[in-house]
Order: structure tokens, then sequence, then C-alpha cells
């Protein structure tokens, strides 16, 4: 259901989350509910917080947007309990960067919580139960803290139930909100009250169908709310049968979403995938959910009996081998099976009047089917790009034919240029949008990674390109990106600009990109989203509005960006220096390495590296999120991330018999110390041999929060106690190479899986070798017992942080690593003029050991720093200002 808003809800954590028209269903986690969860009341009564953090960390990792948070039970200080687990959680920055739902009956809680969490929360709940003074009063204290928040429809009466109470009860919450407390509209959240259906009792039989329809006539008639819900409440009748439940929440869902509601309280582990409900299993629910029969619950009762414990199998047949002609192309464009799709093409030109026609016709169905299930999310990436192989295997083997006939080849709806810009090498996500743009039948121009500005620019004239797209990862590509842009205007292009990579956001593309080029810049954050921007942005009847509407909402962005930024507070960096992180010298212990100096490995097997593999982030360059192992068993990616994962154990197989990839490091360990608070003086026999400079942190903190630096971490050099520091660098050389092999066999989809499994294996190498580090070579932790669970967590002791990364962003840094190993020369990884690694499958950093060394972000520096930052590197200012501009206060 599209419904026309002008104001969208903004939440945040330590990241933003924003619902618009775009969004997807926004799921909040439940977990961290004591009503909800009698493991979590458990610990929370055992007072294991550490433990229930896990489970906060699990929902996320399992893909909750937003985690609902409750303490209320009668043998808890709820206030206490909500206080001090928002501050833990606050320390967690892989759980705290999803926006918290405060959720509480009683208002002490919940201004408890209001007064401590971070970034922008929502309240869970208020209603007019007790009438619209105590109604006013808690909303206007809720605008005050600045929170969104949730109204359950409720009022002096009691609870809505029905279709009419439901929207009389919204109508005048919002009346109420709006209008007596100026509550930003796009700030509410209805809770609509999701009921029991098929209990037996006629009052009940609505119940699903009174809530879907309450819904769409509140998101189409009152201005820019949200509903929501929990989802569960309407299968409770069929406790103990999940298979009914699950498809109960799947139906449910698949007409509320349709209807308006946009986010809700859902356990993915008991969703059923809407297309994969059996026939007779969806007729049956459908009849309760929508009340279509009289007789709908008696009949689901019966039914259920029959599928009680049941549980799917697959099956394996050639049986879609009988279908006709049409179906059988389609059917193996959208399984990626092309095993047949010679013959059947093959069949089809026999059948055309010319070859041309096979693919303007039988292969361009099966593609738009292609496209419309995964718009629809009924399919995934992986699949996708599979499907592009299908299409691409048919459609070589009928140009020669095509050639043959002299006849023009169909004509592709748009030509899109993609480069990875000057310095980068990295164009995974690059790769996955060309090969999803393919499929809907634009004409992809890929130059590449490392492309100069000037060759974007002349290729995208001599080819007439539609739009251009531009990818990086590292931050100096964020400077290419609007170097670009001035380009493109000053030389008068009328063609969309479309920005993309792991560095790139909406804020940078806003506030830097859009505004040095007249015509359409759009950032796009993931490749599901490539297809409609660009059929928006070359749509000739609809283009100019979207473009309009697109520069409205940049311009309305930057503006509340640029305002935003200047509400947060900066000390000195003199004063950050007295507020330094401090250790205990005197007590602190420094372990000597066991070897010094510098060492290569060269000789590795990658069978050594496989037990450290993350799979997870393997899982999210392929836009399927959750946390491994778990993603296997999802309810709706665990089939597709199953069959991934396993192509994935084939591939590294294979690698590791023909040795196609080859891994390389080089580490070194050095005496040090700290000097002039905030560099590291790296020492060889007493001689200095380079020297690290690092950032300090300069928000202002509470009083006793320190405003860390690395250099913290050792010992200063007036201590006269010698210290210790590490560097290294690890890669995986090959990737390109096997890459390459495979996109000639027209097989982009193994040529994008081997690099991400490289990328995986450069991951690895660096776990792996920080484990030899600490046990070994340095042997600070020589009784070290960890699996790999407790690495991915970094439960070790000691640091890594690399250049480029939030606790010290600048890439310049790689510069002093290289020349201390001398890198280049002893395991050829190179770096590229915006200090990439080449090749991309590389890691590089530096080692701590101190037991308080941690993790931590810069965050913003002041014009102080920089200045003094620059003096200290001995380099011009306005050249650390390009490296460290995204850091600046100022921008």
């Amino acid at each position: 259901m599209k419904v026309k808003q002008t104001k969208f809800m903004r939440l945040s954590g330590l990241e933003p989350l924003i619902l618009n028209e775009n969004s997807n269903f926004i799921n909040v986690g439940e977990r961290t509910n004591v009503a909800g969860s009698r493991k979590f009341l458990r610990l929370i009564k055992e007072e294991k917080f550490d433990e229930a953090l896990d489970i906060a960390r699990h929902q996320v990792d399992g893909g909750a947007q937003i985690i609902d948070i409750n303490m209320d039970d009668g043998l808890i200080d709820g206030k206490e309990a909500m206080v001090r687990f928002l501050n833990l959680i606050a320390a967690e920055p892989d759980i705290c960067r999803v926006p918290i739902m405060i959720d509480s009956s009683k208002w002490e809680i919940i201004e408890a919580g209001l007064q401590v969490v971070q970034g922008k929360c929502v309240v869970n709940s208020i209603s007019l139960k007790e009438g619209e003074e105590k109604f006013i009063w808690e909303a206007t204290q809720i605008k005050r803290y600045g929170a969104a928040v949730i109204v359950m429809a409720f009022d002096e009466v009691g609870q809505a139930d029905n279709y009419e109470r439901r929207i009389e009860i919204a109508k005048r919450s919002y009346d109420v909100l709006v209008n007596k407390v100026g509550f930003a509209s796009e700030d509410i959240i209805f809770d609509l009250n999701i009921f029991p259906v098929a209990t037996g009792m006629d009052e009940h039989k609505k119940n699903a169908i009174d809530f879907i329809e309450a819904t769409k006539w509140v998101r189409e008639n009152l201005p820019n709310v949200s509903v929501s819900g929990g989802v569960s409440n309407v299968s409770f009748s069929f406790r103990g049968n999940n298979t009914v439940r699950e498809a109960m929440h799947s139906v449910f869902l698949y007409y509320a979403i349709q209807n308006g509601m946009n986010m809700g309280i859902v356990n993915p582990a008991m969703l059923e995938v809407y297309d994969d409900i059996p026939k007779d299993l969806l007729d049956h629910v459908e009849d309760v959910i929508l009340d279509r029969r009289d007789d709908a619950t008696e009949r689901l009762l019966d039914f259920a009996e029959t599928v009680k414990g049941t549980s799917k199998e697959k099956t394996a047949d050639l049986s879609w081998r009988e279908n006709p002609l049409q179906d059988r192309i389609t059917h193996a464009l959208v399984k990626g099976i092309d095993a047949f799709i010679i013959e059947d093409v093959e069949q089809a030109r026999q059948e055309a009047t010319a070859p041309i026609e096979v693919i303007e016709g039988h292969l361009m169905i099966g593609m738009n089917v292609v496209g419309d299930l995964f718009g629809a999310g009924k399919m995934f990436l992986p699949q996708v790009v599979k499907s592009a192989r299908v299409m691409k295997k048919a459609v070589a083997y009928l140009n020669p034919f095509i050639e043959a006939a002299k006849s023009d080849k169909s004509e592709p709806v748009g030509k899109i240029l993609m480069a990875t810009v000057k310095g980068d090498v990295h164009d995974i996500g690059k790769n996955i949008v060309s090969v999803v743009l393919a499929c809907n039948n634009y004409e992809i121009v890929d130059l590449g990674v490392m492309v100069p500005p000037e060759k974007i620019i002349k290729t995208a004239i001599d080819e007439r390109v539609d739009a251009i797209g531009l990818s990086g990862l590292i931050t100096p590509s964020l400077d290419e990106m609007v170097y670009l842009a001035k380009e493109m205007q000053r030389q008068n292009f009328e063609v969309p600009l479309l920005i993309g990579g792991a560095t790139t956001s909406k804020a940078h593309t806003a506030v830097k990109i859009d505004t040095q080029y007249k015509n359409a810049v759009v950032h796009v954050n993931d490749a599901s989203r490539a297809v409609t921007v660009v059929g928006d942005l070359l749509n000739k009847k609809t283009a100019n509005a979207y473009v309009a509407k697109l520069k409205k909402d940049y311009d309305e962005f930057r503006t509340k960006f640029l305002k935003r930024g200047k509400e947060k507070s900066y000390i000195s960096i003199d004063e950050a220096r007295k507020r330094k992180y401090k250790i205990d010298w005197e007590t602190s212990e420094i372990v000597k390495p066991k070897e010094l100096g510098i060492q290569t490995l060269e000789q590795l097997s990658l069978k050594e590296l496989v037990p450290f593999i993350d799979w997870s982030p393997f899982f999210r360059s392929w836009d399927l999120h959750g946390k491994f192992p778990d993603i296997l068993t999802d309810k709706v990616v665990g089939e597709q991330a199953s069959i991934m994962y396993e192509e994935a154990q084939q591939m590294i197989a294979e690698i590791i018999a023909n040795q196609s990839l080859k891994p390389k490091a080089i580490f070194g360990l050095f005496e040090a110390n700290s000097i002039n608070e905030d560099d590291i003086s790296v020492q060889k026999k007493g001689k200095e041999v380079a020297i690290f400079r690092t950032l300090r942190q300069q928000l202002k903190k509470r009083e006793g929060i320190p405003n860390i630096s690395l250099a913290d971490f050792v010992a200063p050099k007036e201590r006269n106690k010698t210290d210790y520091v590490g560097a290294f660098c690890v890669a995986i050389f090959g990737a390109q190479e096997l890459a390459d092999s495979y996109k000639a066999k027209e097989d982009d989809y193994n040529a994008i899986m081997a690099q991400a499994i490289a990328d995986r294996f450069a991951e690895a190498f660096a776990e792996y070798l920080h484990k030899q580090i600490r046990i070994k070579h340095w042997g600070y932790a020589a009784d070290e017992d960890l699996s790999n669970d407790d690495l991915i967590k970094e439960s070790y002791k000691g640091i890594r942080p690399a250049p480029g990364y939030p606790a010290c962003p600048d890439h310049l840094e790689k510069e002093t690593i290289w020349d201390l190993l001398d890198v280049e020369n002893q395991i050829g990884v190179k770096l590229t003029e915006s200090l990439a690694m080449w090749p991309a499958a590389a890691v590089s950093g530096y080692y701590f050991a101190n037991k308080e060394a941690k993790y931590f972000g810069l965050g913003k520096i002041t014009d102080d720093q920089l200045t003094d930052y620059s003096e200290r590197k001995g380099i011009k200012k306005e050249k650390a200002r390009k490296w460290l501009h995204p850091n600046l206060a100022s921008q």
C-alpha cells in the first residue's frame, strides 16, 4: 500500500533508521522483555546483565531493527534495571547501533529510560485509558525528550476490539497529540490491538480483518503515522502447532503490510514464506484471517490436526521439464538452472521467425518474472545473480545466430556506466548491482576498478550512457565522487549520477555531492533499490517530477543534517589530552615479545585459515542478513543461505585443491613508547625507526569519561619503561584472476563468489595471525583457549586496529607501516594513490597488547587538532584535511 506522506519517522541508535516510502517492514525484537522471555527475566533477576546483553545482541544480529526493553516485574526494581541495562547497551556498538523501544506501564521507568538512552528512541506506550489530562501530560514529556511514541487503541471505556472503536480512538488520540500537544505526526505509532482468531467465539471472527481494515483507514486518514502490533497474538489459539501458527503469521502480515502496517513484533523463526505455504493450508488460514466463511474456524481446527508435527521436505525432481516451453525457460531463469537452457532456447529458436525473438520474447518474459519476484521480496540477490548466469548462457548461444541473420540485437532500456573510482579497488557490490541491472535489460559499461575521472567522463560521452554509477569503499573515494560531480557539471552533463559503496551515505551524498551537480544525484544503499531508482530516473514521463522530489528531499535532509552537527560540543586538543585514558604504568603488566623484529609468512595452507572464517559478512555481501550459523535455518532466507554456504564450501575445496589463491603475510614486533601525548615512537635496539601518529577523541563527555587515543595504550617514554607494539599486513593473491576466469565463461555468480571468499580468507588470515602473535611470537597470552565465536566477538586480550577505521581514520598511516615493514618489496602488496591495498583481499594494521587496550571510534575532531596533527606529521594542513574531512567537526 502506497501511502502519501510528507514527513517520515527518523529514529536512531548509533545509526539512523528512517521509515520512508522505500522502507521494508520494520521488525521489533522483543526478547529483551521480562514479560516475553523467561530466560531474560531469569537473567535480570539473577543480575546476570552480561548474559542478558547477549540476548539483545542476538536479536540485532538476527535482523531486529529496533529492540524492545521491558523490566516490568514485581520482583525487579524496574527503574534501576532499565537504567543499568540501557547504560550497558550504550557501551556495546553492535547492539546500540539500532534504536531502543522503552517499554513499560510505569511512567517512572519510562522517564528513567528516557534520561539515559542514546539516540532517538520509541516509548511503548501511552493511551487514553486514564483520560486526556494524563495522556497529554505524558505525551508532552515524551515530546520534550525527543522520542517517538506508541499509542495503544485504548480509552476510558476499554480496549478497541472492533473496526469502529479502533478508528475512533486512533482519530481522537491523533487530534489530541497533533493539535493540543504539538506532537510530530511522523513520530506517532498506533498499536491497533492484534487479537486471536479461530477461538471458537463468534465475536472473535473479525479480529484479524478488523485490524487490517483499521490499519488501512489509519494510514490513509491520519497523515504520516505508523502502525505496529504483536503478530504472534493472532495465532494464540493454535499454541503447539507451529506449522499452522507460522502460516497464520505470514498470511496476517501479507495482508496487514499491504494495507499499511509498517512495523511490529515478529519472531522470524515463526514465519513461513507466503508463497511456500501449501495451497490447502493457505486456503484454510486465509478463510480464518479474512473471515471468508462462517465455518472457517471449524474447518481450520479439523485441518490443523492433519498437519500437526509435519515438516517440510525438499523434493528434487525434473517434472518441470514436462511443462510448456515458456514455462520451462521461466522456471530455469527463476531457479538459476542452466543445465537445460541451451536445448530450450534452441527449440525456441527453431520455432521463432528470427533468433532475436527468443531474447525479446521467451527470455525477457522469464526475466520479468525474476524482476517481479525480486521486487516483491520473494527472491534474493544470490538467486538473481544465478538467473543472470542462465540468461547470459542463453544469449551467448543465440548471438552467433543473430549475427548470421544480420539482425539488430534487442534494444536495451538504458545504458549504465559503472566504475569504482580512482585509487579504490573494491567492486563486489558494484558487480552485484551491475548484474541486477543487466537482468532488467540495461546495458552495462563496466570500467572496473581504480578508474581515473577523465576515463569515466570520456567513456560516458563516447558511449552516450544514460546514467553513471560510482562505487567506493575507502574515505578518499568520497573526494573522487565530489570531483566527478563538479566535472560533470562543468561539462554540462545531464545524466543522473548514482553513488554507492561502504563509506558512502545519504548524508555525504546530500551535503557534498548533490550540491555540485544540478542534475540528479542519488545514493543507492543496496542492490535491491538499484532497478527501481534507475527506472524512475530514466522514465521520460515521470523523471522530471522524480528528480525534483529527490532534490527537495536532499535539500531538506542537508539543512537538518548541518543544523544537527552544530548541536554537539567539543573540547580543545589540550583539554582532551588532560582527559586521556589513564593506565597505572607502575602496576600494568608489560610483556616483552619472544620474537622481536620482522617476519614473513608465505608457506601457509588455506586449510589453516578455514576455521577462522567469519561467515556472517559473507552473507551480508549478498544482502542476506542474519548471524551465522542461525541464518542457515532462518525462515525467510535460510534456504537460500544454506545453498550459498554449500556452494561456498565446494568452491573453497576447489580453490585449495587447485591452489588458486595464495596467502602471504608480513609482521613486525618492536620496542615502543608513547611520546608527545599522541605519538608512538617505534624503536629497534633503542633507535627510533618510525613514528605512528594517532588522533584523540574531542567530543565533550561526562566527567570521568576519557577522551581516548591509541597512544594511551603504550607506556609513555618519561616512565622509563620499554613497551612494545606491532604492525602487520596479510593478503590473498589470485582472487582477481580467478574471478576473471569465471567472467570469461559468462559466470558472474561464481566470479563474485570467488571475490567474496577471498575477502573472507583475508579477514580469517588476519584473525589467524593475530592469534599466533598473542600465543607464540609475542606470547603475552600463551595459554589462550578461545573458540572462533570468541575470536569474532574479540574476546581476546589486545587489539589490532587498522588505519582508515574508526580508532585511526587516517589512511596516510599505512605509508608508515609500509615503510617500516617494507611491505611491497617483501610480499608484493601495493598501495594505490588513494592508499587502498592491492590485491583487494588484504588487511593491515597495528598490534597493541595491553590488557586495557580497546576498540573505540574517534568521532569528530576540531580544527585545532587538525592543525596539530598536520604539524606532527610534517604535512600541509590541506593534505591532512583531505584524508580526515569526514571526521572534522566543521564538515
